[in-house]
């Protein structure tokens, strides 16, 4: 008798452990990786940070808290103006991020990036993603006692900073997540880790390297594709 109820022990926790693993295989199946071409579609919501946005996996507008109407154009335009927004997480769990700290956001499967408060599209989606943006840039400004615009206090120097903006491009490392000035020194640190691409590059003039850069950008892209998720 006890043998028996041992037995059945024994095949109930067998049953349950071949449940739980196919449980698991269940839930992997329900992921699959995409190579990205153009015409790849990424979900729409909002990422909050850079993984989110690898992975293919944004807070859905459905769980955003707003009035704004899911169907208007302008909807993450909109949700952008407050200073925080309110969502509701995995566990139903109601949340406030900053909109200051978004990384970005898709809309109809294209990405926005932000970028000291603008959100900028990123045309060139890859290995090595490029888009533009506007930026703050500091220049040093000399003091000019004639000139009756210009502020000027004897505790500071005569040099004054002055705010400008300039359109500047940049590049996303989808390795790392970084953004970078596009400019060929950094191209040429990611194309290191294609050391034919990188000595191909490398062998170039200066010169040549400014005016190919974009080429070498693609070459890349097309050896190191992206492989996104897609969720079922």
């Amino acid at each position: 008798m006890r043998k028996q109820i041992i037995k059945k022990f024994f095949l109930f926790n067998l049953m349950i452990g071949i449940v739980s693993i196919a449980n698991v295989f269940s839930q992997t199946d329900t992921t699959k990786l995409v190579k990205y071409t153009p015409a790849f579609k990424f979900t729409e919501g909002l990422y909050l940070n850079f993984d989110m946005f690898k992975t293919n996996n944004p807070i859905l507008k459905s769980r955003i808290v707003t009035n704004i109407s899911l169907k208007d154009i302008d909807f993450f335009d909109k949700i952008m103006l407050n200073k925080t927004i309110s969502y509701y997480d995995d566990y139903g769990i109601k949340q406030e991020y900053r909109t200051d700290r978004i990384w970005g956001y898709s809309r109809k499967g294209t990405i926005f990036i932000q970028v000291e408060g603008e959100f900028n599209r990123i045309p060139v989606l890859g290995s090595i993603s490029h888009f533009v943006a506007n930026i703050t840039v500091y220049k040093d400004r000399m003091y000019n006692p004639y000139d009756p615009y210009y502020s000027y206090s004897y505790s500071s120097s005569f040099r004054q900073q002055q705010a400008t903006y300039e359109l500047r491009q940049f590049i996303l490392d989808f390795d790392t997540g970084k953004i970078m000035e596009y400019d060929y020194q950094t191209l040429s640190i990611i194309l290191m880790r294609d050391p034919e691409l990188y000595e191909e590059f490398n062998a170039l003039k200066k010169r040549k390297k400014k005016q190919l850069k974009f080429l070498y950008l693609r070459k890349y892209n097309e050896k190191h594709p992206l492989y996104i998720p897609v969720y079922y």
